[in-house]
């Protein structure tokens, strides 16, 4: 969450500055800058120009990925791995000037079906957990269940940021199943973070390193006629690449900790069976057992989550850089102990057609930069 009273471009400066501030470099040391961000949220077209100067992107390579903020994490690291680049720092923000962010969000929906339902996030959410409700009812119970404790464990990682998440049920309309308290507002938000390639780290002895040790993507098709709201075949795929990339067998034994992107709590659920962590005949006793929660054996969103803090743009690379920060144990109030591996799971578009796995570590067996 930012700081609502800078202007666009003094957030974007500030939050770069500390995120090389954080990594121990200078912006001459960046070889190369990604950025994302949204047009139609921005209200502007080509919403990277005015990110140019304020990152360091002036007479430098930028780039910048308009899809979703986890898309220039992911651009970042193959452009590091190619070995054209040493350094990169990736930036993305998400403001709420727009008039409508909902419909905002229908112009990026299909012209021809779904702008005229009118489509946006939140309706595609609930159309997933409609489908989730009709294969396993009893999912309704423990939506509610996990919406509290994200709500307890962002009120204990971000007092200020949760006690502004929790107006929520005044200020967004709900989406059945999706019931007003289990989402947060849009607010302004910005995250930044620094990427360098192993021979860099060793060369400059950089130490406390989050090691990117795995790392998958995949998209499903944008129609939603064309899907099975109640699967996940793209975060499965991109967490099949991710763990065999890291060298994991059993994500549930091998990780100490989670951050997954929750626009709703049913999504939640759905990303525990794709991501191999609970199958859906045991979700119901897994949630029981208090395993996922912040004192649990595998904590899941100790940082609350979206339910939280819901820059709606940069959501997913925020759970990439909370993940991270566990690894480095720079989380705060909410650091878990002994955390050694995390995973950071980042969705974004209609019911979570783009889908990001990052399997991060203290140790860079496996790491790609």
């Amino acid at each position: 969450m930012a700081d609502e009273g800078k202007s666009l471009e003094e957030l974007l400066f500030d939050i770069s500055q500390e995120a090389m501030r954080d990594a121990g470099l200078t912006a001459d040391e960046i070889d190369g800058i990604v950025v994302a961000s949204n047009d139609q949220f921005d209200g502007r077209a080509i919403s990277v120009m005015a990110a140019s100067g304020s990152v360091g992107g002036v007479d430098r390579d930028i780039l910048s990925t308009p899809s979703a903020s986890e898309h220039a994490f992911v651009m970042s690291v193959l452009r590091v791995a190619s070995g054209q680049y040493e350094t990169h720092l990736v930036v993305s923000w998400s403001p709420v000037e727009a008039s409508s962010l909902s419909e905002a969000q229908r112009l990026g929906a299909d012209p021809y079906f779904h702008r005229a339902l009118p489509l946006d996030e939140l309706s595609g959410a609930a159309l997933q957990a409609s489908a989730i409700l009709a294969s396993r009812p009893e999912a309704a119970e423990l939506a509610k269940r996990l919406s509290a404790r994200n709500r307890a464990n962002g009120k204990h990682a971000y007092p200020e940021a949760a006690a502004v998440g929790s107006d929520a049920a005044s200020t967004q309309a709900g989406r059945w199943p999706i019931e007003k308290d289990m989402v947060s507002r849009p607010v302004l938000g910005a995250v930044a973070m620094v990427i360098a390639s192993e021979d860099y780290v060793a060369r400059h002895k950089l130490d406390n390193v989050a090691w990117v040790r795995g790392m998958g993507w995949a998209t499903e098709p944008g129609f939603l006629g064309d899907r099975d709201l109640s699967t996940a075949p793209a975060l499965e795929e991109a967490a099949r690449r991710a763990y065999a990339e890291a060298g994991l067998s059993d994500p549930r034994k091998a990780l100490d900790v989670v951050e997954l992107t929750d626009i709703s709590p049913y999504q939640e659920l759905l990303a525990y069976d794709a991501l191999g962590l609970s199958e859906k005949s045991k979700w119901q006793d897994d949630v029981a057992s208090g395993v996922f929660d912040r004192g649990g054996d595998l904590p899941v969103n100790p940082s609350g989550g979206v339910a939280t803090i819901n820059p709606v743009f940069c959501t997913g690379l925020i759970r990439i850089a909370e993940a991270a920060r566990q690894i480095q144990g720079k989380a705060g109030r909410h650091q878990i102990n002994n955390a050694r591996t995390a995973l950071g799971h980042a969705a974004s578009g209609f019911a979570m057609m783009y889908q990001t796995v990052l399997v991060l570590g203290q140790n860079k067996d496996g790491a790609l930069a």
